[in-house]
């Protein structure tokens, strides 16, 4: 799937109160063969990302009077779209939050518009890679079960409600239950970039994992660290495990 394949046609919405930077990245996206939609008040893109017909939200932290975590927070209770926050250059803090809440990817101000663009498809190819194409095989560890094509997830017989990044972790994790797989490997295969050693994204979304799954019913949790390493998702000396 090349940049053309999650770019043109696409529609996008970009929320933020900055109207002369939404000028500047609306012309940029355009050239890129996005489609896209700006607006400034978290009122009117909450309601426009909730009205449905858009692959990705493009949301600043900063609102004015709301800021965006709030709108991030209403937009996910409802609905399973992407979403890529931009926050204040060097604010740990905002990243780690807007991953918590379930943005999906994060951008520091200012930023390469190459690099938005790219960041950008990234997430639109997680986010399509279960529409179409050949099934991908059902997982099964234990008491978790993955449905890949359908983006499904159930842990101990209960649904649970994951973000695309999510997901895609969890599935990487659970094809290879027990084994350690590495920050980098991880970067690379979840988010689509480059590792950085100062890039804590895939912590965040492992500890948004555990605190949805919970933990494994003897206690533990599902998801080890390894300390230096990566992470592994664990699974019993019996394990159930099976893809197919």
């Amino acid at each position: 799937m090349d940049a053309a394949d999650v770019s043109t046609g696409v529609r996008l919405l970009v929320i933020d109160d900055d109207r002369e930077l939404c000028e500047l990245v609306e012309r940029f996206l355009l050239g890129e063969g996005f489609l896209v939609d700006a607006v400034h008040t978290a009122a009117s893109g909450i309601e426009r990302a909730l009205a449905g017909g858009y692959a990705l939200v493009l949301l600043d932290v900063m609102l004015g009077r709301t800021n965006g975590f709030d709108v991030l927070r209403q937009v996910r209770a409802a609905s399973p779209i992407p979403v890529v926050m931009l926050t204040a250059k060097g604010d740990a803090l905002d990243r780690i939050v807007g991953l918590e809440i379930g943005a999906d990817d994060y951008l520091p101000k200012p930023f390469n518009p190459q690099e938005l663009a790219a960041r950008m498809r990234a997430v639109l190819r997680r986010s399509l890679a279960g529409r179409g194409g050949p099934p991908r095989a059902r997982i099964v560890v234990d008491d978790l079960d993955l449905a890949p094509g359908a983006r499904l997830v159930r842990c101990l017989g209960r649904a649970i409600e994951l973000t695309t990044v999510e997901f895609d972790l969890l599935e990487a994790l659970a094809r290879d239950a027990g084994q350690v797989i590495s920050r980098e490997s991880l970067v690379k295969r979840v988010l689509g970039r480059e590792f950085s050693p100062f890039d804590r994204s895939i912590d965040t979304h492992v500890y948004n994992l555990r605190r949805k799954l919970g933990p494994l019913p003897g206690g533990g949790d599902r998801i080890v660290g390894i300390r230096g390493i990566g992470y592994l998702y664990a699974c019993s000396s019996k394990s159930s495990f099976r893809s197919g």
